[in-house]
């Protein structure tokens, strides 16, 4: 069934008088398309919009075009199988398949995090990137290289985000759960237990869109995991953290005024057992991370149609 036959097939069982509509627009329709001058005398301007916001009608040359004809025309014929209960008009959107690039850095990234139990790795990883950032130690003070990390991550999540992640997809499972709850909904207004039971199993089948829309939004965190872990590894390197050595005792040592806490050093804990500089990161990410959003007018949540 086609989505324009099922949105037919869900505005006549919603509104009976919609089937006569639906027929007055084929009847006065000329080489696909139709004017509302043509049929105002015999349906209504709310009748005339609805079609026209599901799509049954779009824009033509001259009008309004059918949106698929022989579709309309099957989505007036009866439907011995409870058609007009059993189906919104959402199509599912076909599941994200990882490539084999994809898999590479989800592996990278789980041995990334092997750094932070296990030292060898840890000075391994973070002794790589020193030879890029312990040169900036000499020239900026620390709290300026954590602002470079975080506008550099910052940068390429929101990136990384808005290549990877399809919107588009993830707004089709939104609307098809919303559809589903929306007729429902109106199923139990109408009290008919014959639709529940139908929208009830394309619930349990639609189960399957919670998985598909966590892999939209996995897939990119596993590359900003990638690139963020060794980063965060060298600078968990550089203070030292749960017992481990900072690899720059005077970067740790260092003094720095903050509200509230005072004079504190960048391995002060502030939180429990999270760190200053580990604050002061997140703080710099987040704001960052915003500030790339709106400068590159970049959306990270989809919207539903």
């Amino acid at each position: 069934m086609s989505k324009v036959e099922r949105r037919v097939r869900s505005l006549i069982s919603d509104d009976s008088e919609m089937r006569d509509a639906v027929e007055v627009v084929l009847d006065n329709a000329t080489d696909g398309e139709v004017q509302w001058v043509d049929v105002r005398d015999e349906i209504t301007s709310g009748q005339w919009g609805r079609l026209i916001e599901k799509e049954i009608l779009v824009d033509g040359d001259t009008g309004f075009a059918l949106a698929d004809r022989d579709a309309i025309e099957a989505g007036l014929e009866d439907d011995d199988d409870g058609g007009l209960t059993g189906g919104g008009d959402v199509d599912t959107p076909e599941t994200t398949t990882w490539t084999k690039w994809d898999k590479v850095a989800g592996v990278a990234t789980l041995g990334a995090f092997v750094g932070y139990a296990v030292n060898p790795v840890r000075n391994a990883i973070a002794g790589a990137f020193d030879v890029v950032l312990g040169p900036l130690l000499n020239v900026v003070p620390f709290y300026v290289v954590i602002m470079v990390i975080a506008l550099a991550t910052g940068l390429y999540s929101t990136l990384l985000r808005a290549g990877l992640m399809d919107m588009e997809k993830m707004s089709q499972y939104q609307d098809r759960m919303k559809d589903i709850q929306d007729r429902r909904k109106e199923a139990k207004e109408r009290d008919d237990q014959e639709a529940l039971d139908a929208i009830q199993e394309e619930q349990m089948d639609a189960m399957g869109d919670q998985l598909g829309m966590f892999k939209e939004q996995f897939r990119p965190m596993v590359w900003i995991m990638f690139l963020t872990i060794p980063a965060f590894l060298w600078m968990f390197w550089v203070i030292g953290y749960r017992g481990s050595d900072a690899a720059y005792p005077a970067v740790a040592a260092q003094e720095i005024v903050i509200p509230l806490a005072g004079t504190v050093t960048w391995d002060t804990g502030i939180v429990g057992p999270i760190q200053m500089w580990i604050l002061w990161y997140f703080l710099c990410s987040m704001a960052f991370t915003q500030l790339v959003q709106k400068s590159l007018n970049i959306e990270m949540s989809p919207s539903s149609s």
